[in-house]
């Protein structure tokens, strides 16, 4: 079984290219352009990495996270902050919340693919 990756950022070409290669490295994507629908999405079928912009329409991603991470539920969810705020404060913030990693837009998509492989094995497939 494929592991999943919930896809939150409001901008869609981003969107589209990360659900490209996410698939094509084996991952099960769901996407949102929405803070509070990422929280429903989450509550619905918890994934196993949440790649998450922090600037998003209904609610940011600092309070996506902040709520994620004080339910026992996402324990083993991964937490990556897609953003465009390059400033320390942001990252160090983020990561202060609960997020594992801080990814600074643009970025490369093979970036991320790297950093969603270091934080749930090499592979989107289980077991492999």
């Amino acid at each position: 079984m494929a592991k999943s990756v919930l896809i939150v950022d409001d901008e869609p070409n981003i969107v589209l290219s990360l659900r490209f290669v996410m698939e094509r490295a084996g991952y099960a994507v769901t996407t949102t352009a929405d803070g509070d629908e990422a929280l429903r999405l989450a509550h619905a079928a918890p994934p196993d990495l949440i790649l998450l912009d922090i600037m998003l329409p209904t609610r940011n991603g600092y309070d996506i996270c902040r709520e994620l991470r004080a339910e026992t539920k996402f324990t083993g969810t991964k937490i990556i902050m897609l953003t465009a705020k390059h400033r320390d404060a942001e990252r160090q913030t983020g990561l202060a919340l609960g997020a594992d990693d801080y990814i600074t837009k643009p970025f490369s998509t093979r970036e991320v693919v790297a950093q969603v492989e270091a934080l749930l094995g090499r592979s989107g497939q289980a077991g492999v």
